[in-house]
């Protein structure tokens, strides 16, 4: 299963990486296009935007560069009682898989949440083991199994 959901997460990685690279060549089509069909004012303010959205691609892009570099370091084969990256852990409220943040995984009638070491709950579970309690929102959650 921890196999399972590594590799949802890196086809999140992927998807997204796929997503960014499509918005970028979208923004250089349009940039092209700024370039053979506008001039003056009109264009200048054309071209600012298109580089402005470029901006925020790049950072987004980054963003993804540091999930992807998360990502390779967590080891599934990690052999350990206490909770860390890597880990799958089952609690009374939920079941998480901690790696990156790339949503729910849902398999048969489990639903995995794969978040990362950085999350709120996430800080709250690290260095814990089973039968430990914590508590998240207001509520007491026990955990019932660390994989």
């Amino acid at each position: 299963m921890k196999r399972e959901l590594l590799k949802f997460c890196w086809d999140y990685v992927n998807e997204r990486a796929l997503r960014l690279k499509k918005s970028n060549d979208d923004l250089q089509e349009s940039l092209d296009s700024e370039d053979k069909n506008s001039t003056g004012d009109k264009h200048e303010t054309g071209r600012a935007m298109v580089q402005l959205e470029q901006e925020k691609l790049a950072q987004q892009v980054q963003e993804l560069d540091n999930t992807r570099d998360a990502l390779k370091k967590v080891n599934i084969d990690r052999k350990s009682e206490t909770i860390g990256e890597g880990s799958w852990v089952k609690t009374s409220f939920a079941n998480y898989f901690i790696a990156i943040s790339a949503g729910a995984y849902k398999h048969e009638t489990e639903m995995v949440y794969c978040i990362s070491i950085n999350a709120p709950i996430a800080q709250l579970l690290v260095d814990k083991k089973k039968g430990d309690s914590f508590v998240f929102n207001g509520n007491t959650h026990t955990i019932l199994e660390v994989v």
